[in-house]
C-alpha cells in the first residue's frame, strides 16, 4: 500500500495482491506462520540484552499482527501482551511502511506516535523496530519495548541493536529453512 500523506491513509495499489502472495509464500518458506518456541527464546534474548520487558518477532496478515516470537512480562505489574494485535496498533506498521529500523527512545517526543493506542493500553514509552525483509518482500519486523522513556542520545545504540538482531534473525531463519543466503 502506498501512504497518502493528505488523507493519511494507505491506499491501496494493484501490486497488493502480487505483495500479499509474495509475504505469503515467503512466510512459510520460512517458518513464520505459528508461535514458535526458538523465535519466544529469540525474542527473550533480545528483551533482556534491549534491557526491556517486551520483545516480539511479528508477522503481518491482511487482518493483524501476529508474534511468532514473545516474550513478556509473566506476573509483573506490567500489562499481559497476547499473540495478536490489530494491524494499525504499535508501531511496527511504521516500520513495514519505512522498510527501515526506527528507534523512538521516547515515544512521547513524537505526536503521531504518542497517540497510538499501545501506549495507552500498555504503557508503552520506548520501542525499537526494524522490518523483516525475505528477498525484497517485507515480511514483518523485530522489536523491543518497554514501559520507561529513554534520553534521546541512546537513539543510536537502540538502531544498532535492533538491526544487529534483525540481521540475526534473518540469518536463523534462512539456514533453518535450508535456503541459500540472501
Amino acid at each position: 500500500m502506498t501512504y497518502d500523506a493528505d488523507t493519511g491513509f494507505h491506499l491501496p495499489t494493484p501490486e497488493d495482491d502480487l505483495d500479499r502472495r509474495l509475504r505469503d509464500a515467503a512466510l512459510t518458506k520460512l517458518g513464520l506462520t505459528a508461535p514458535d518456541g526458538e523465535l519466544d527464546e529469540f525474542a527473550a534474548a533480545l528483551a533482556r540484552d534491549a534491557g526491556e520487558p517486551y520483545a516480539m518477532v511479528n508477522v503481518f496478515t491482511p487482518d493483524l499482527q501476529f508474534f511468532v516470537g514473545l516474550h513478556a512480562p509473566d506476573g509483573d505489574d506490567l500489562p499481559a501482551v497476547g499473540r495478536t494485535m490489530p494491524r494499525d496498533h504499535g508501531f511496527c506498521p511504521e516500520v513495514v511502511a519505512r522498510r527501515r529500523a526506527l528507534p523512538l527512545p521516547d515515544v512521547f517526543a513524537h505526536a503521531r506516535f504518542a497517540s497510538n493506542p499501545v501506549v495507552d493500553q500498555i504503557g508503552i514509552r520506548t520501542y525499537a523496530g526494524a522490518p523483516l525483509i525475505y528477498q525484497d518482500t517485507v515480511l514483518g519486523t523485530v522489536c523491543f519495548l518497554g514501559p520507561t522513556d529513554r534520553p534521546r542520545e541512546t537513539g543510536r545504540a537502540q538502531h544498532a541493536l535492533i538491526n544487529s538482531r534483525r540481521d540475526a534473525l534473518m540469518d536463523l531463519l534462512v539456514r533453518r529453512a535450508g535456503l541459500p543466503s540472501q
